[in-house]
Parts: C-alpha cells; sequence; structure tokens
C-alpha cells in the first residue's frame, strides 16, 4: 500500500522538480520517487555481479568476518 510523506522544499528546489516533472510528463511526486528509489538501487545497494565478486574474494571476506567478529565481541573502536 502506498504511503504518503510530507517533504518540504525551497522555492528553488521545488521550481527544479517541476520543471523536471513536465519535461518529462509525471507528476512531482512520481519523479521524487523515481529518482530516490534510482539513487537508492545504483548507489546504496549492489547488484548481484558486485556480489560474486565480493564473495570470490577470499581476502576480503576473510576481513568482513574478522571484522564482524570484531564487532559482535565489541573490540576495536568505531572511526567516523
Amino acid at each position: 500500500m502506498a504511503k504518503t510523506i510530507t517533504l518540504r522544499l525551497d522555492d528553488d528546489i521545488y521550481g527544479k522538480f517541476l520543471l523536471a516533472a513536465r519535461e518529462d510528463n509525471r507528476s512531482i511526486s512520481n519523479l521524487i520517487e523515481t529518482l530516490a528509489f534510482r539513487k537508492l538501487t545504483e548507489e546504496m545497494f549492489v547488484d548481484d555481479f558486485e556480489m560474486q565478486e565480493i564473495r570470490s574474494n577470499k581476502a576480503l571476506m576473510e576481513s568482513l568476518r574478522r571484522g564482524h567478529r570484531d564487532a559482535k565481541a565489541k573490540r576495536g573502536r568505531f572511526v567516523r
């Protein structure tokens, strides 16, 4: 089921979204949803090919396992 959210935008940013939505013949809501979803899928998640490369890298996998064990044991320090 679709959810409704409130989003505050400066007038200048709103104008850019409005122009882009009109040029693409869609609503601002649809444009923002599409752009946000694209950003999430392209930059925040790995695709199947990338995941296969990660899993096939033995040194990387061991480093990730070691880091996971250390974090679980609360060893080390959080780096910002």
